[in-house]
């Protein structure tokens, strides 16, 4: 249907910045490889220019760092990872998506 891929759309939008933010907190990751840690959930296939974008403005705003590194494989790298400020805003949001998760499930489920 015609809107579904609208509304999957605006799911993704709404949910990037939580699941980029969870994948760094498990590491330090380059650009392509956090695509390709997306790309592992068929609702979060995400193009690189979608990605970057998004990484900068998290930067801007405190909760990620980048630094270019060697590559093992071509030119260097910028490799971003967590700041302690990324951290304590992931929790946040992780909490606040559970709770807007369990509210839709109770509704969905007929709960309310």
């Amino acid at each position: 249907m015609a809107g579904d891929g609208k509304w999957m759309a605006q799911m993704r939008r709404g949910s990037l910045e939580l699941c980029i933010l969870a994948i760094l907190s498990r590491g330090t990751r380059y650009g392509y490889d956090i695509v390709q840690a997306l790309s592992g959930a068929e609702g979060l296939v995400i193009k690189e220019g979608t990605i970057y974008p998004l990484l900068n403005r998290l930067r801007n705003e405190g909760l990620v760092d980048a630094e270019w590194q060697p590559s093992p494989q071509g030119p260097k790298r910028k490799y971003y990872r967590l700041t302690d400020e990324g951290e304590r805003r992931l929790i946040t949001m992780r909490r606040q998506w559970q709770g807007f998760a369990d509210d839709v499930e109770r509704i969905l489920v007929g709960d309310r």
